[in-house]
């Protein structure tokens, strides 16, 4: 189980950092700063057992994905994001958090340190 939360963290680690060079790209500071707390919401929840693994990478997925569709939209642009695209990334990301929310407070835990 150690091994397992372990590989998750280490993938979440991996995950902020490969996401931290697009953010530079992105001319919307308030988009790149809910990507960085959405990632945290979902490491604390890793590090406290409210989240399993599969729940873990459920939610990486749907953040990394949101990643992807930002980089389209500002290649699209010249780096930059419309105001259409800024609406569409932060319906995702409410949805987002709202799926953060739900996995973190149904039955479902991790046995962390046991």
């Amino acid at each position: 189980m150690k091994k397992i939360i372990g590989t998750i963290l280490t993938g979440s680690i991996v995950c902020m950092l490969s996401v931290a060079p697009a953010l530079a790209a992105n001319n919307d500071p308030g988009i790149d700063q809910r990507e960085v707390n959405q990632q945290n919401r979902i490491n604390q929840g890793v590090q406290s057992g409210q989240l399993t693994p599969k729940e873990t990478g459920k939610l990486d997925a749907q953040q990394a994905r949101i990643q992807q569709r930002e980089d389209r939209m500002a290649a699209k642009n010249g780096g930059n994001l419309t105001a259409k695209d800024k609406a569409k990334l932060t319906r995702q990301q409410n949805r987002a958090s709202k799926n953060i929310y739900k996995k973190k407070h149904n039955d479902k835990t991790a046995n962390v340190g046991k």
